[in-house]
């Protein structure tokens, strides 16, 4: 379960329905080729990995603000966050759930897709 600062009648999300919730900020955001990897079987930091892109390190940044501003409305601290100023790939860790935003280039250059096509794709819900 993720866990942040809690703020009355405010309850956890379970990591499975917050790659949803990240899912839908990055969509709303205009992230396009959005992939959840379930990774519980594959690797033993995080239970789910988020991959989605941006056409420019300015959507690139636009798209991470969303997230943020998201996660903000249940409460959730990013733990990590890295690449925020070159805008080239923004890595967000919340514990359970690591999400990737890349612009176009970086992520066909970086391959997390191809690393990581052992883990099973999670579908994404279109609430």
């Amino acid at each position: 379960m993720v866990q942040g600062k809690r703020a009355t009648g405010v309850k956890p999300l379970k990591a499975s329905r917050l790659v949803q919730a990240i899912a839908k900020f990055a969509a709303d955001a205009k992230a396009y080729d959005i992939i959840i990897f379930d990774m519980r079987k594959v690797a033993n930091f995080c239970d789910y990995f988020i991959l989605s892109s941006g056409t420019s390190s300015r959507q690139v940044q636009g798209i991470t603000d969303e997230i943020e501003e998201g996660l903000s409305k249940y409460n959730i601290e990013v733990r990590f966050k890295h690449g925020y100023q070159e805008g080239r790939w923004v890595l967000l860790d919340m514990g359970d759930v690591v999400v990737h935003i890349f612009e176009k280039d970086a992520r066909v250059f970086y391959g997390l897709d191809h690393l990581w096509q052992e883990a099973k794709k999670v579908e994404i819900c279109a609430d």
